[in-house]
């Protein structure tokens, strides 16, 4: 299958022939590929890809709740009863989105959903692929931790921050003088908001874990508190954007499939996986919800008149 540098030159080639429109070429490659891992898989696939690599700060390259309307046109005319192939390459965003959009495909597929990593699914897609029966990774592919973020600050943190202040000035009252700035940056009813948050997101990852992938199993719900405690470990994970490979992922409990192991499959996951991301820095993409049957919803960057 091709690699990066082949998907490229096909594009370029392509591209010539079709007189430089490039944008209609990246689409037809792409559909191409996916088109192919479907004839393999004989599964239904849809990919959710966002465009966070390469176009940073665009705040709707995140999970939101406009996404649904993107899965839904993808779900439109599949015959469900192959299940569903979903293909993660995000940085995660809003919990109540990504929970409606669980909600969704659930009622879709039912259980019948496995999630495809080619190489990252952050945050909120951890939390979709933990949704999922299994989550297929290779060697390059990563997800994240699950504590929250509010406000762009970690909610464990900030947790934890209260502790360590409230334990230093119960300790000496003069450490007040220390504390009262930092602790003052936080506005009247943050700290309940953080504690929601992260019980919120706890409860949700536990239960599907719980109920889909760990479903019928002895002790399923001992399993999904064990993983979710790895997941949301804030020490333990150091930071918010900490990727978490595969081996730590089967350490942890999850049902990981390694790509590896399927020659064929993981060379068309990756050469779709190039072509997504070819498409994403070479056109004013951010964000593409695409089936195989080439049905897709691609949000674009707008450019203001004095940039045109």
């Amino acid at each position: 299958m091709p690699n990066w540098e082949d998907v490229l030159e096909e594009i370029k080639n392509k591209s010539r022939e079709y007189d430089g429109k490039a944008r209609g070429t990246i689409d037809e490659i792409r559909r191409f590929y996916l088109g192919k891992l479907h004839t393999h898989t004989q599964r239904n696939i849809i990919a959710y890809y966002s465009g966070f690599l390469s176009k940073p700060g665009i705040a709707q390259s995140s999970i939101v709740d406009e996404d649904k309307n993107g899965f839904m046109m993808a779900v439109h005319r599949l015959d469900r009863s192959k299940g569903l192939d979903l293909l993660l390459h995000t940085p995660g965003g809003d919990l109540a989105a990504t929970e409606s959009i669980v909600n969704y495909l659930h009622k879709m597929f039912e259980r019948d959903i496995r999630a495809v990593i080619p190489q990252i699914a952050m945050s909120g897609g951890t939390m979709i692929a933990c949704s999922c029966k299994e989550i297929l990774m290779g060697a390059q592919s990563s997800i994240g931790p699950i504590d929250p973020l509010l406000r762009g600050i970690p909610a464990m943190g900030v947790i934890e921050e209260f502790k360590r202040a409230h334990q230093e000035i119960r300790e000496d009252a003069a450490k007040i003088a220390v504390w009262r700035p930092i602790l003052s940056k936080y506005m009247p009813t943050f700290l309940m908001q953080c504690e929601n948050a992260i019980e919120w997101s706890k409860e949700f990852v536990g239960e599907q874990l719980e109920k889909v992938m760990f479903d019928g199993e002895s002790e399923s719900r001992a399993k999904a508190q064990k993983v979710v405690k790895k997941l949301i470990d804030f020490s333990g994970n150091r930071a918010h954007n900490r990727h978490i490979h595969l081996d730590e992922c089967e350490k942890m409990g999850l049902k990981v499939h390694a790509m590896e192991q399927e020659q064929e499959l993981q060379d068309l996951v990756l050469t779709v996986h190039h072509c997504y991301m070819h498409s994403l820095m070479n056109s004013a993409a951010y964000k593409i919800i695409e089936n195989h049957l080439g049905a897709a919803l691609i949000k674009q960057e707008t450019r203001s008149a004095d940039e045109n």
